[in-house]
Order: C-alpha cells, then structure tokens, then sequence
C-alpha cells in the first residue's frame, strides 16, 4: 500500500513538471552601438595666394589693360555651396585687395552664405561676362568696360567681385538687365539660396569692411556686385 501510494505521488510530480511553463528565455543584449561613418565633407582648407601670367589670365587680359599681371594675384578659397557642401573656388584680384578679399570671403564662409561657382571668366569662350554670369558664376578680374561707357570697370583693375550674378542681376535706368537669364530675379521680394538684400548679414560683411554694393546705387543697381576702391 506504501508502494503504491509513493508511486502515485511520483507521477503527479511528473505530471506537474510536464505542464510547467518553458523557462523564460535569458534578455536579448543590446544591439552595438552602430560604428561612425567617415565624413565624406572635404576639410576647410586656408587660402592660398600666387602670382599669374598672362598665360594663366587667357582671354581676360591683354595688351592696353589698365593693370598689368603682376600687379594680380589669384586666390584659391573654399565657400559654401547651394548644395549645402564646402567647395574650392579662384578668384583673380588686384594684389593691393588681396588681404580684404581673404577676409571678407572668411566671413561669408562663416555665415554659410551659399556661393553656387567661383572660377576665373576664362572658362568661358572669349571670357565672355554675359556667359559666366548667366552660369552664375562669381568671378574678380576681368579686363573690361562698365557697361554702356567708355570708362574701364573696377574688374579691370581687379578691385570688384560679382558674386551669383545670375540671382543677382545687373538692372539700368532704361529697363535692361543682365544676364539675359536673370529676369526672374529682378524680383527682390524672392528669398533664393545666395540673393543680396539690404541688411543682409552678408552684404554688410562687405560694407562694414569698407566695400561698396551695386545694390545701393541709385541707377543702374547692380546686386552682384562688390567693389573696394
């Protein structure tokens, strides 16, 4: 009778056993931390200043301008771009500017001011103004006229910058404009990426260091413009 009891208590602890609840699985560890990825942003660079020849200027320079290739130097700067990435761009400058044109461009750096292209006229056939401006290019030296006179343009002497000409056009008193492609813009309430308007942080980053703004003139108003006489 003993045997028969301790052997009906043996299969209900069995039994019990059987219909116990798996044990819990032990916590999942957390997931590592995922590894940096490396910057694909190019490093700021500092700028760098040499002399050229009238090689290097092409056909923004020749014989009669009203400065000669060794009073200019290029400047390679990096800026920000419209895609909202740092890139390297040139300017050709009269030496004598070369230190404001380092500073100024520092601050514009600074503000993120967005830049779209910054290269020398000569990549453009014949350096042709009306060319790199409506390819929104900001350029320095260029050994040309004011439009409209026979006087020679602070670009000659390499003393003016034209920063995104194309959002920021050339306007005179008789309604014409440049570049041909930069009608949209004659509308100054538009807030595109790299426009000038008074007060801007950008504008008086030049005119606060002593540059004078086309968008100040009465006529013609030119808003790409910077000049340091």
């Amino acid at each position: 009778m003993r045997f028969t009891r301790l052997a009906a208590l043996a299969a209900v602890t069995m039994t019990l056993v059987q219909c116990a609840p798996p044990p819990e699985p032990p916590p999942a560890s957390p997931d590592p931390p995922p590894a940096p990825q490396p910057s694909t942003q190019a490093a700021p660079r500092p700028p760098t200043v040499s002399p050229v020849t009238a090689a290097d200027l092409g056909a923004t320079w020749r014989p009669g301008c009203p400065v000669g290739p060794d009073a200019l130097r290029r400047v390679e700067l990096d800026h920000w771009g419209v895609d909202g990435r740092r890139h390297r761009g040139e300017l050709v400058v009269n030496a004598d500017v070369v230190d404001a044109v380092v500073d100024v461009f520092a601050q514009l750096t600074a503000l993120r001011f967005p830049i779209e292209k910054m290269q020398s006229p000569d990549r453009y056939p014949g350096a042709e103004d009306e060319l790199s401006m409506r390819d929104n290019n900001t350029s320095a030296y260029n050994c040309r006229g004011i439009p409209g006179s026979d006087s020679w343009s602070l670009h000659a002497y390499g003393r003016a910058v034209d920063i995104n000409p194309r959002i920021n056009p050339y306007l005179d008193a008789r309604g014409h404009f440049e570049p041909a492609n930069g009608g949209p813009w004659l509308d100054r309430t538009r807030t595109d990426p790299g426009m000038f308007h008074d007060g801007d942080p950008a504008v008086e980053a030049f005119t606060a260091r002593g540059w004078r703004w086309g968008g100040h003139w009465r006529t013609p108003l030119d808003y790409q413009h910077f000049e340091l006489r």
